[in-house]
């Protein structure tokens, strides 16, 4: 098998990303990783051993010892473990421990695939800064805090979407302002703005930019 084919997908919580980054690995029969699951992964275990996810040691450790069936199952979509994984994902020790997993995934897809896509917010400059094509896909933050307001009420039924914008305000400020690879639109990274797309129609603008892609690399 050769080189395989890379898609990285960066981004704010909510701006569409993940759903983007799925529709296109099953449209192209291409292997996904959610790369934000493993910090949000990381973020489930401390809490569930009644951990303090500000504590980099303990953090590093679940890091190091982190698996994906660890979490099979799990609830990790919380507003609580978001706001732990923002924590977590702002470590060096704990990037550290789970940015060689992340390349081993792209480099050899699993099932046998040609290529991989990977949704996060470091993809394109850090992750894999040599992939094929990337996007940063971003949206409005009123938009972003209704569509994960939808998201969280069912479980959350005192849930505010004040209480998300803020939620998304400081996971925002937090993951742009780390020392160590903060979020940021790689300088050949395909801008998306869904704020006013359907997914249907960010999906459609996407595919537009991934096929005149591919028609380069077999012409």
């Amino acid at each position: 098998m050769g080189k395989s084919f890379v898609i990285a997908l960066d981004g704010p919580a909510a701006s569409g990303k993940g759903t983007l980054a799925q529709l296109l690995a099953r449209e192209y029969d291409l292997a996904y990783l959610d790369t934000g699951s493993l910090y949000r992964g990381v973020a489930y275990a401390l809490l569930a051993a009644g951990k303090d996810p500000a504590d980099e040691e303990a953090a590093a450790e679940a890091a190091a010892n982190f698996s994906l069936d660890q979490i099979e199952g799990a609830d990790i979509r919380t507003r609580e473990v978001g706001a732990a994984a923002s924590k977590v994902a702002a470590m060096p020790r704990v990037r550290k421990a789970l940015l060689d997993f992340q390349r081993r995934f792209a480099a050899n897809p699993p099932g046998g695939k040609r290529g991989a896509v990977l949704d996060g917010r470091d993809i394109g400059t850090v992750v894999c800064p040599d992939a094929d094509l990337k996007f940063f896909v971003v949206a409005s933050p009123e938009v972003r805090a209704r569509r994960r307001f939808l998201e969280l009420k069912a479980q959350k039924p005192d849930l505010t979407e004040a209480d998300v914008y803020q939620d998304l305000a400081e996971r925002d400020a937090r993951d742009a302002a780390r020392a160590d690879a903060p979020m940021a639109q790689a300088a050949d990274a395909e801008l998306l703005d869904t704020t006013r797309l359907t997914i249907e129609a960010a999906f459609a603008a996407a595919r537009r930019v991934v096929d005149g892609v591919f028609r380069r690399c077999e012409g």
